[in-house]
């Protein structure tokens, strides 16, 4: 196992955690498939047939922006974070000559929203397997950021054949929730929970858990298009799906397969991140033992074969919103050192 070590300072200015429970100005309402909200590239659909209901599968298919190189970036996004939130990831990979594809999962933001749909990350790997076949897409690196990442962990033991590389960003799922003690949550408390969603809300958590207390400007648009859909029409739905794939990472864990994964893997983390799904559904002594990343990810590497380990101590949850000007170049190095 390889081990690169980052250090960085810390950007942003520090907010006191009680200013985010303020009054919040007026944000933008979106649709349930996020309409009005504007993508960095072109949105197409892809048509998906499953559980008897047609549905459609929004992406971004991205062409280099100089000489390609000839290979093909996936990015899986997280459950709090749309295709758009890789935007200056695109920028970075495709000026490097890869192509990029950035698909919304079903259920989620410019996808179809289902009713009655039974989540699951086999699923959700293996529609997204569809579209990659569909386009021609061969042996693609997997990049998978939070919820993201047990999905990419997922596609890489159910296609190891079709991938190049899997690169997981501050996954979630290093852990299993449930097994540490968590208690579970219907989904009728789910949803319940979920219809109270608020820019507020969801500002307060991240703050708290993606950033370690720091906040700046730009992370507000990301907020904004999650809680955008709470406020429209279809927040019922948005709600509901929102409540149904909770349930499916806390169910579903990966952590446990670990080490059957028979492709390069690189993890990327974030060492202030403490996210928990449910953590706090939990008793204060197993609760403080949850979402230590700095131990999760280096365990991680250790039961995934081929593993290299990528460590930003000072960033959190999203080093590649956090810290572009970090993350960006490792990223580029550790496919650049698979490709040699």
């Amino acid at each position: 196992m390889i081990r690169w070590f980052i250090t960085t300072a810390l950007l942003g200015a520090l907010l006191p955690f009680a200013a985010v429970a303020e009054a919040s100005p007026t944000h933008p309402v979106y649709g349930p498939q996020l309409e009005g909200f504007e993508y960095p590239h072109p949105v197409a659909l892809h048509s998906v047939r499953s559980q008897g209901q047609d549905m459609e599968m929004a992406y971004m298919d991205v062409a280099p922006v100089g000489e390609a190189n000839g290979r093909t970036v996936v990015l899986l996004h997280g459950k709090n974070f749309c295709g758009a939130t890789w935007e200056r990831t695109i920028a970075v990979l495709t000026e490097a000559g890869y192509r990029v594809l950035a698909p919304d999962q079903i259920g989620f933001y410019k996808s179809s929203k289902p009713e009655g749909y039974q989540f699951s990350f086999p699923d959700l790997a293996t529609r997204t397997h569809a579209l990659v076949e569909e386009l021609g897409i061969e042996k693609p690196v997997v990049v998978g950021h939070s919820m993201g990442g047990m999905l990419a962990a997922r596609y890489a033991l159910m296609f190891p054949d079709d991938v190049g590389q899997l690169v997981l960003v501050n996954p979630i799922g290093l852990e299993d929730w449930q097994a540490k003690g968590v208690p579970y949550q219907t989904l009728d408390d789910a949803y319940a929970g979920e219809l109270k969603t608020s820019f507020d809300s969801i500002k307060a958590y991240q703050q708290r858990i993606y950033y370690n207390g720091v906040w700046k400007p730009d992370y507000d648009r990301w907020v904004e298009m999650l809680a955008g859909m709470y406020s429209g029409d279809g927040r019922e739905i948005v709600a509901r799906n929102q409540a149904q794939t909770s349930d499916m990472v806390f169910t579903q864990p990966v952590v446990h397969e670990f080490g059957r994964i028979a492709v390069p893997t690189v993890l990327m983390i974030g060492g202030l991140d403490r996210t928990a799904p449910g953590g706090y559904r939990a008793a204060k002594e197993i609760a403080e033992t949850l979402g230590q990343y700095p131990t999760l990810g280096r365990e991680a590497a250790e039961a995934i074969p081929d593993a290299t380990l990528v460590e930003f101590p000072e960033l959190g949850h999203s080093p590649q919103v956090e810290a572009p000007d970090v993350f960006h170049p490792k990223l580029l190095e550790v496919l650049d050192a698979r490709q040699r």
